[in-house]
């Protein structure tokens, strides 16, 4: 869709361009968001995807992806060439829920190649899969202010609502660092949706660290991300028990699915996800 009310495109090459982004200019980068509709309310846009950010880095801390890396990039994370060193997907097993959190989006491989890390992430939509990925393997997003100062924010604590988040005016997502413990994992992804090419109704993703300790996370069934921690594996009481626990009012609510609904094959995927996490390690390729 053209955008007839952006007077101007800033080509952003150092940190000090991103100094234009207002109340009136957005964040480029994939732009699969910004041109799928009016955006009345902008004027300029500043282009980030020339700062020359690569798509992975891999740290003492664990795996940095920087927020302009693509879906297509993401999905197809771990193979050495890429990271320019020798790490196979066998060796960071966690990094299978990105290539799944990808194709729990409605998006064709065109968008993929286009669309971006940090978009799915500063959208902040129920249904944001790269999002609930990346919160479920315990992401820490690091967010570049306009006074040059930084913060770091874990994924669980970014979003507050659909489309909301606490990116204050003038910040940007710059990456999202993956610790190692979590790309040791062993992980557990299911989804649900009402038609087979349509929206999640509600995705369940699971993790085991290698110390034993357990994630579950819900997505795309609630308002925001829902993430539960236990000291071992959960039993499906357990499951049952902090499921029962969720303030009613966080429950989505759209076309694609009631409260009730969600509620309730959100309670059968995790079940299915604790189930795996108890069963032991297989080798996954």
């Amino acid at each position: 869709m053209d955008l007839d009310t952006i007077r101007e495109l800033v080509l952003a090459r150092e940190r000090a361009d991103l100094g234009a982004i207002g109340e009136s200019c957005a964040v480029l980068a994939g732009g699969t968001f910004l041109f799928s509709e009016p955006q009345n309310h902008l004027d300029r846009l500043v282009d980030i995807t020339a700062l020359g950010w690569p798509a992975f880095t891999a740290g003492p801390d664990g795996l940095e992806i920087a927020a302009t890396c693509t879906l297509a990039e993401f999905a197809s994370a771990a193979p050495g060439r890429e990271l320019g060193a020798p790490v196979l997907r066998e060796q960071w097993p966690g990094t299978r829920l990105f290539a799944q959190g990808c194709r729990a989006l409605l998006a064709s491989h065109k968008i993929w190649r286009t669309a971006t890390v940090g978009g799915n992430v500063c959208l902040s939509l129920p249904a944001g899969a790269v999002l609930a990925a990346l919160t479920a393997l315990d992401g820490v997003a690091l967010v570049w202010g306009p006074d040059g100062v930084d913060r770091r924010v874990p994924l669980r604590e970014f979003v507050l609502g659909p489309g909301l988040n606490v990116l204050r005016p003038g910040e940007v997502l710059r990456s999202i660092t993956v610790p190692t413990s979590s790309l040791l994992a062993h992980t557990s992804f299911r989804k649900v949706a009402l038609a087979p090419l349509g929206r999640s109704g509600s995705v369940v993703m699971g993790r085991r660290d290698p110390d034993g300790r357990c994630v579950v996370t819900i997505t795309a069934a609630t308002d925001r991300p829902v993430v539960l921690d236990f000291v071992a594996a959960p039993s499906d009481a357990e499951i049952d028990a902090v499921l029962a626990e969720i303030d009613p009012l966080l429950w989505f609510n759209d076309p694609h699915g009631t409260p009730d609904w969600r509620r309730h094959v959100t309670g059968v995927l995790a079940r299915e996800v604790a189930a795996e996490l108890r069963a032991p390690d297989r080798k996954r390729l």
